[in-house]
């Protein structure tokens, strides 16, 4: 199933729009992917023009860099531990941009977005800035 991103009748301001046309390919929308902890599962899927964007529905591994040494880890993700959008993502696991996550080499800040880049980046947090994310 997928949604409609096309004019729904009214502008912003209120005023009417013709909606004697069909709808467009180009309007087409998709629904939204919860990224969550467990097994890789990625698609690949065709955007206009020609690109790809690859999804992900699960993920295993997150791309953590270390700001002191400037260094890229691959590390396991054990847990989402806050979610400032939505707490009941934080339960159900879900993983999205500003969520921090617990690694095996502690909380990692994820700046992707992996149902839309495929993968999981972030930025280790500090002892200050882990102070200030859990409470």
């Amino acid at each position: 199933m997928s949604t409609w991103h096309g004019e729904k009748g009214k502008t912003k301001t209120g005023a009417k729009i013709n909606l004697a046309k069909k709808k467009r390919k180009y309007e087409l929308g998709s629904l939204p992917i919860h990224t969550k902890i467990g097994k890789e599962k990625k698609i690949s899927h065709r955007m206009k023009g020609g690109d790809f964007k690859v999804k992900a529905f699960s993920v295993e591994f997150a791309n953590v860099l270390d700001p002191k040494t400037k260094i890229f880890k691959k590390v396991k993700i054990l847990d989402v531990l806050d979610h400032p959008d939505n707490p009941h993502f934080t339960r159900r696991g879900v993983i999205t941009k500003g969520c921090t996550i617990k690694t095996e080499i502690g909380l990692v800040k994820v700046t992707s977005r992996p149902s839309q880049h495929g993968m999981v980046n972030g930025i280790a947090l500090t002892t200050d800035e882990k102070k200030r994310e859990l409470s």
